[in-house]
């Protein structure tokens, strides 16, 4: 079979029907593309999945009730890690960008967002693997499919305080939570951020998040 006529399965799950049935009527109309399954709810997209239902493609709501993006990405990833998840919500927070990218999600779509644009995500997921809007997302994503490696380069560059910040950047805590976990007063925590920014080459968290991924900080 010719590869052009295989239609990407695609999965909508999104508690706000009028927007569902209108993002399933023009994707639906997108060559080489078929909406599978429409759910109300992450549970109801678990079900059709369990059920045989299997897509290449899910476009998540991030705040749906009974089991939401997060929750759903997560599923996705223990049980059909081959299958594509974009979050049409965006992230509000670094934090949540982090644990939804942890969660495998492969990009982040605006409900606002031009037809051409939604084509280009549901194409760039489909054959690159993730979707990205800018170099910074990119890079991101990038990171989680890539191996760890030169960690012991790192482990020379960085010393015992500078791994023990890194691996607390990783969790959940504020930088406050942090200082006292560390027993250093915030502004040396400051400090200590703003040094690694320019050790590593990163301009946020996020980035301090994704370099101690790709270098395997957590097993140091």
């Amino acid at each position: 079979m010719n590869i052009e006529t295989i239609k990407t399965k695609i999965a909508l799950a999104d508690d706000h029907i009028l927007l569902r049935n209108a993002l399933a009527a023009l994707i639906g109309n997108f060559e080489n593309c078929k909406i599978i399954i429409e759910a109300s709810n992450g549970q109801e997209l678990v079900n059709l999945i369990r059920e045989g239902n299997v897509p290449d493609i899910v476009l998540l709501d991030l705040n749906m009730p009974v089991l939401d993006g997060y929750e759903t990405a997560q599923w996705l990833q223990e049980n059909h890690p081959g299958v594509h998840v974009l979050m049409l919500s965006m992230y509000d927070t670094e934090l949540t960008m982090i644990r939804l990218l942890q969660a495998g999600v492969k990009g982040f779509l605006k409900k606002d967002i031009h037809p051409t644009e939604l084509k280009f995500a549901i194409s760039s997921v489909r054959e690159n693997g993730y979707y990205y809007t800018n170099n910074t997302t990119g890079k991101l994503v990038n990171l989680f499919r890539k191996s760890h490696e030169n960690s012991s380069l790192l482990r020379t560059m960085l010393n015992e305080m500078e791994i023990r910040f890194l691996r607390l950047a990783c969790t959940e805590m504020t930088y406050k939570e942090i200082a006292a976990e560390m027993h250093l007063n915030p502004r040396a925590i400051d400090n200590l951020r703003d040094n690694l920014f320019g050790k590593l080459d990163v301009k946020s968290r996020v980035g301090l998040v994704m370099y101690s991924i790709k270098h395997g900080v957590q097993t140091f």
